[in-house]
């Protein structure tokens, strides 16, 4: 692992995008926030994967037991929309012709089809799931408490994967296209759910992601 940029203050992202895991790969440490009042529509609860008509957004069903004052830990995931099952065939059509979506597929429909009750269990099982089918271990670790001043760390909790997704122009420049599923149809859709990256590229997508150092335009 690199320690090419600062340490850094993350969100705990649900099915975190490349330029997470690109952060993630490169810093020499972590904190990822989750006692932050819960900002909804946002990449705590949403993701993006690539499928036969383009992007697609997919959004977890959250309930707020506080109201507009909820902290992340406390929020928990509405299962009267089975948006499980829905979200796991979204994911499934999108990518099973892809090369690798055979070899990773149980251990992500496991956690799809069994979920945690809390949005922060949920989010970290995937999270630790990435990383395990990735092969690497970055030095992260979860706020012990919300972080109002960040002490040498570079605070990234409303910049990176905001409300409306974007690719930093750095990214767009540096992000090398790589075969996905409807290559043929659509042109290269950069930065998406980490998971496009994985069930196309499989082991090679930890070599991706070194080649890719963030840089100063986020940070």
């Amino acid at each position: 692992m690199s320690s090419q940029i600062p340490a850094l203050l993350l969100p705990l992202a649900c099915l975190p995008d490349i330029e997470f895991f690109c952060l993630l790969h490169h810093t020499p440490k972590a904190i990822l926030e989750i006692h932050e009042t819960y900002p909804k529509q946002t990449c705590r609860n949403r993701y993006r994967i690539a499928t036969a008509n383009g992007t697609q957004s997919l959004s977890i069903p959250v309930i707020k037991p506080m109201g507009n004052h909820t902290p992340t830990t406390a929020v928990s995931i509405d299962f009267s929309e089975n948006w499980n099952r829905i979200h796991w065939r979204a994911i499934e059509s999108a990518y099973n012709k892809s090369p690798f979506f055979l070899y990773y597929r149980d251990d992500f429909e496991r956690i799809f089809m069994n979920p945690p009750e809390l949005l922060v269990d949920f989010n970290l099982e995937i999270l630790n799931l990435c990383m395990k089918s990735l092969k690497f271990k970055p030095d992260f670790s979860l706020s012990d408490g919300y972080i109002r001043m960040p002490d040498n760390m570079t605070d990234l909790r409303n910049s990176i994967m905001p409300k409306h997704p974007v690719v930093h122009d750095y990214m767009i420049r540096k992000f090398k296209p790589y075969t996905q599923v409807f290559s043929d149809r659509h042109e290269f859709i950069p930065n998406l759910s980490i998971i496009d990256l994985l069930f196309n590229l499989g082991p090679e997508a930890v070599d991706y992601l070194k080649m890719h150092v963030p840089g100063m335009n986020l940070l």
